[in-house]
């Protein structure tokens, strides 16, 4: 190389080298994909945007292949529930559930509308939605973190998708340490979920459960 392009030689120590290649630069216009729903010909996932600051976005995709953003800034459709969070929305017609990251609240969009809250403020947390339309209701994980000196309570919970009386639930499901993966069968007839205790993770001890669900919507 010719002298006078030669740069100079800069020594520094170990591990505090400033490279021009960021972080920043190679994630920018990377785009995570994950929660494929398809709801007949509409196709609903969420993307997970670095460009956003780390945004979980849902994007709806309908039959003529138009897509739109269903969740506008600053939410982030992402859960805490067990801390590594899990499915984060469900859909119903052109009603998107979804639980927000910054407060843990569960909010409904429609299209056209903003979300608009239907948990209170509150130290709960709120995952795995499924959707009961037989009864017009949500099932899902709850975290109750209500009290900061003991591990937070989990349990299988419903909740009103109108938002009305929502204090946090109605209990279906409690006493282990941990729930996950509630899935209504197609008539709305069982439901089934995971479950396991401490010192167990998931995939060291992990029970599978089904019950009948009544008609008042309690768990036979």
């Amino acid at each position: 190389m010719p002298a006078h392009v030669r740069r100079a030689r800069t020594v520094a120590p170990y591990g505090s080298w400033k490279s021009p290649i960021t972080a920043e630069s190679l994630v920018a216009n990377a785009v995570g994909l994950e929660q494929i729903t398809l709801d007949g010909d509409v196709t609903y996932w969420v993307e997970l945007r670095p460009g956003e600051g780390g945004r979980s976005v849902i994007v709806r995709r309908d039959a003529q292949g138009k897509t739109a953003d269903i969740t506008p800034q600053p939410f982030n459709a992402r859960t805490r529930v067990h801390e590594y969070g899990g499915r984060s929305y469900a859909v119903h017609g052109d009603t998107v559930y979804f639980a927000n990251f910054a407060d843990q609240r569960i909010y409904r969009v429609t299209p056209g509308a903003e979300p608009e809250p239907i948990t209170p403020e509150n130290a709960m947390r709120y995952g795995d939605f499924v959707v009961d339309e037989r009864r017009k209701r949500l099932l899902c994980v709850r975290e109750d973190h209500s009290v900061s000196d003991r591990e937070a309570i989990n349990t299988l919970v419903s909740l009103r998708p109108d938002g009305a009386n929502n204090d946090g639930g109605t209990v279906l499901v409690s006493g282990n340490d941990f729930y996950s993966t509630p899935r209504l069968s197609p008539d709305g007839g069982r439901l089934c979920w995971l479950t396991w205790n401490h010192p167990n993770m998931p995939w060291d001890g992990c029970e599978l459960w089904v019950a009948e669900v009544e008609a008042n919507g309690a768990l036979g």
